[in-house]
């Protein structure tokens, strides 16, 4: 069924609402519906928060980040039109809505932001005042605020869904992932995906950006080929070139894929292989050994039946020679 974003209501007109509420297609129980029951409370009382009843105005500096980060590369070219365009909302006509804020945890008389974070920034750059809302809330519901206000945006792209959900899986809220599930908004084989994604390295994630136009099926594509041996290393490669720097994140995405399709699999190098060879001194039989990895082999030749019945021989005292070779290195068979 779908739920309606209790926060939804008090965005800046910059944020730019999703088409449709977001829906989930997995059934509630045990500690999932006790979160359901939390978000519902947080629901109720969205209507003070647009009376303005909570609503304060705070020194940006006093105000520390997330401690769940849902965006990537904000401070760079990625967010350079989003940040822009929320600047001048505040310059022309102030900050509209309010950001969420709650008591920083570990530091009395500071805060701690929950979402609001490019208008925190533009408040921040103009010298104003950061008009807020502050709310006592658990950690849990923190992240579900956080997740839900993102989800009715259109602006957070898929991998930074992907790479919240998976730190918030890391913090372990719960066993069965209802925080994740009920913070990002999706089904339980999405989530899947979404941790598959967000596993990839970090460093090339970073070098990509945020990608807003690349949606799940096209990273998991790229998480697939990612895969294959030696690729890995090959898209790293690509990150260190100056012209796939200057690039825009989607461009980014799309030359990566691009490389790793054009360049062969390396194959793994097969384990180098040693040849002995012996015969005794009549010089009636001869044998060759072959190791090979794991795999060691002896092959005996002679004329007449001289290598099959040396062969036979072995054979049967396969036991003996071990126990010999065991007690040689100064093994025993006791207590094995």
């Amino acid at each position: 069924m779908a739920r309606k974003n209790p926060f939804a209501n008090i965005m800046d007109s910059s944020d730019t609402p999703a088409d449709r509420p977001v829906a989930r297609d997995y059934s509630f129980k045990g500690a999932s519906r006790s979160l359901i029951s939390s978000i519902d409370e947080m629901a109720a009382q969205a209507g003070k928060l647009l009376e303005g009843e909570t609503i304060v105005e705070v020194d940006p500096n006093l105000v520390d980040q997330s401690f769940a980060n849902d965006r990537l590369n904000v401070d760079q070219e990625d967010y350079e039109a989003d940040y822009a365009q929320v600047l001048e909302s505040i310059r022309s006509s102030g900050q509209n809505s309010p950001a969420l804020l709650r008591p920083h945890p570990q530091h009395p008389g500071r805060y701690m932001l929950v979402f609001g974070r490019l208008r925190w920034r533009a408040a921040t750059e103009l010298g104003l005042k950061l008009r807020a809302v502050v709310k006592e809330i658990s950690e849990r519901d923190h992240v579900i605020a956080q997740g839900q206000e993102n989800n009715a945006r259109a602006n957070t792209s898929f991998i930074e869904k992907a790479l919240f959900a998976a730190d918030i899986v890391q913090r372990k809220f719960d066993e069965d992932n209802a925080t994740a599930l009920a913070a990002i908004g999706v089904d339980r084989p999405t989530l899947s995906k979404m941790l598959s994604v967000a596993s990839m390295p970090q460093e090339l994630l970073l070098a990509i950006g945020r990608a807003k136009g690349v949606g799940r099926d096209r990273w998991y594509e790229l998480k697939l080929l990612l895969d294959k041996p030696g690729n890995v290393e090959t898209a790293l490669a690509q990150t260190s070139n100056a012209d796939f720097q200057g690039l825009p994140s989607e461009a980014r995405f799309d030359a990566i894929v691009a490389k790793l399709k054009a360049s062969k699999p390396r194959r793994r190098a097969a384990p180098a292989s040693s040849k002995r060879t012996w015969a005794p001194s009549d010089g009636r039989l001869a044998a060759e050994m072959m190791a090979n990895g794991k795999r060691y082999t002896i092959a005996l030749r002679a004329k007449g039946a001289d290598a099959t019945a040396f062969g036979d021989y072995l054979s049967e005292n396969l036991s003996a020679l071990y126990e010999d070779f065991r007690k040689a290195k100064g093994e025993t068979t006791n207590g094995d």
